[in-house]
């Protein structure tokens, strides 16, 4: 993980956990040397967006594990993402503050 090793780079067992699941499913656990570099969100979204990018490397390398992966949900990208700021307001929802006069 951008030049150090997963220990090192997730303190937490946990996160960890979430980056080695796709290769515990496709049990390719110690077959592969995974190189990342992963910028932006926290911990847990890098590990996520880790865990995601993991598993499509496995995919182009075995197109036969796609049915494990799928069925795991680590091929499904989240969707989630910051939402724009709107006119009139002052953030994406936030309205300026009320005033009777």
């Amino acid at each position: 993980m951008n030049g150090r090793t997963a220990e090192e780079y997730f303190n937490l067992e946990t996160l960890r956990t979430i980056i080695k699941q796709p290769l515990v499913a496709t049990e390719t656990e110690g077959r592969y040397d995974v190189l990342v570099n992963v910028t932006g969100g926290g911990f847990t979204g890098q590990a996520g967006a880790v865990r995601h990018g993991v598993a499509r490397a496995l995919l182009q390398a075995d197109p036969d594990y796609r049915a494990v992966l799928k069925r795991a949900g680590f091929l499904t990208r989240d969707p989630r993402m910051k939402e724009r700021k709107k006119y009139g307001l002052k953030g994406a929802r936030r309205a300026p503050q009320f005033s009777k006069r």
